[in-house]
C-alpha cells in the first residue's frame, strides 16, 4: 500500500515536472506555458538574443571570414538512440561526430539532433527566411569542448553551435527518411526509446563542400531554458521531403499529455539589434548597390535643384 502510494506520486511530480512547458497546439492546463509565458518559469527565454528568428535575405551583412566546416564522423556508421522526449525525439549522437571551421571558435562534438515540424499540412519550421515558414527544420545540436553539457556550455557565448536545415517539400521522396520515420513510430510515447543500427548523419545531410553557404547570428536554444549560448548556423542549401513524408513523419509520435505530436516550433523571436551574417555575397551585394543607388539619387537631386536654383 505505502509502496503503490510512493509509486503515484513519484509519477505525479514527474507529470508535473514535465508539464512545466508546452507548445501552442497542446491543451495546456495551470502547470503548462505555452511560448508566450515560458520566460515566467524560464527566464532566460524572454532575454534579448533568443531565436529562433526570421532572416529578412536582404538585411544580412556579407563577411568573407565564414570559411566552410569540416566534419568527423558524419560519414561513419553508427547506432543512434531515439527517444521521445515529451515535446519532441531526440536522436543521440555519439562522441565521434564532431565539427569544425565554420569560424567556430574550437572543435565541438554532436550530442544529438531533431526535428520541428508543423500537422496537417502546416509548416513547421522555426526559422523562416522572408517571413515564410517551410515544411520541416533539422537541428544539429553541438556542444563546445571540453564542455560536456550544455549546461556546462552555456556560461560560454559560442559554448553550444546548431547547424539547421530547412526542408523544402519536393515530388521524391528523401531517400533516407523512411528510416527515421519507421523509428519515431516506435517511440510513440513520452519515455519510449529505440535503436536505429548502421546509420549515416551524411544519409541526411549533404557533404560539408556543398555546405558552404549559410547564415550565422548568436542566438538561443529554442526550447526551455532558452540558453543564450548558441552559435546558429542555418545553410542555405535545404533538404527535399515529400508530401507523402511529411504526412507520416508527424504522425507517429504522441507529446507527454498523449496528443499527437505536432506544431513542435517555437514562433519567432525579435531580432533585437542582432546582425546576420552570410557568408554568401549575392545577398549582401544587392544591399551594397541598393545603398549607393540611393546614395547616388540623392546626390543627383542635389546637384539639379541647385542648377535650378
Amino acid at each position: 500500500m505505502h509502496f503503490s502510494l510512493y509509486l503515484l506520486t513519484f509519477f505525479y511530480l514527474r507529470s508535473r515536472a514535465t508539464a512545466e512547458w508546452c507548445y501552442q497546439s497542446q491543451t495546456c492546463d495551470d502547470t503548462c506555458k505555452d511560448p508566450s509565458r515560458w520566460a515566467a518559469l524560464f527566464p532566460r527565454c524572454g532575454g534579448l538574443r533568443q531565436s529562433p528568428i526570421n532572416i529578412v535575405t536582404n538585411k544580412v551583412h556579407f563577411s568573407s571570414a565564414l570559411p566552410p566546416f569540416s566534419f568527423i564522423g558524419h560519414a561513419d556508421l553508427i547506432n543512434i538512440t531515439v527517444e521521445n522526449k515529451g515535446h519532441s525525439a531526440h536522436f543521440a549522437l555519439p562522441l565521434s561526430v564532431r565539427l569544425t571551421g565554420g569560424a567556430l571558435p574550437g572543435h565541438y562534438r554532436a550530442a544529438q539532433f531533431h526535428f520541428h515540424w508543423g500537422g496537417s499540412g502546416r509548416p513547421g519550421s522555426e526559422h523562416t527566411l522572408d517571413g515564410e515558414r517551410f515544411p520541416m527544420e533539422l537541428h544539429i545540436v553541438h556542444i563546445k569542448e571540453p564542455y560536456s553539457s550544455l549546461e556546462e556550455a552555456e556560461h560560454d557565448m559560442a559554448g553550444i553551435a546548431l547547424l539547421a536545415f530547412l526542408f523544402e517539400e519536393t515530388i521524391d521522396d528523401h531517400p533516407h527518411l523512411d528510416t527515421i520515420i519507421a523509428a519515431l513510430g516506435q517511440v510513440q510515447n513520452n519515455g519510449s526509446s529505440t535503436v536505429i543500427p548502421n546509420f549515416r548523419l551524411s544519409y541526411i545531410i549533404p557533404a560539408a563542400k556543398e555546405l558552404h553557404s549559410y547564415y550565422r547570428y548568436v542566438g538561443s536554444m529554442t526550447t526551455p531554458g532558452c540558453e543564450q549560448a548558441v552559435a546558429w548556423t542555418v545553410f542555405h542549401r535545404m533538404l527535399p521531403i515529400s508530401s507523402r513524408q511529411l504526412d507520416a513523419i508527424v504522425k507517429q509520435c504522441r507529446f507527454w499529455t498523449g496528443q499527437p505530436m505536432t506544431d513542435i516550433f517555437r514562433p519567432t523571436q525579435p531580432l533585437d539589434g542582432r546582425v546576420v551574417l552570410s557568408s554568401k555575397s549575392g545577398t549582401a551585394q544587392k544591399t551594397v548597390i541598393h545603398m549607393w543607388f540611393n546614395v547616388f539619387s540623392v546626390l543627383l537631386m542635389q546637384m539639379i535643384l541647385i542648377h535650378i536654383i
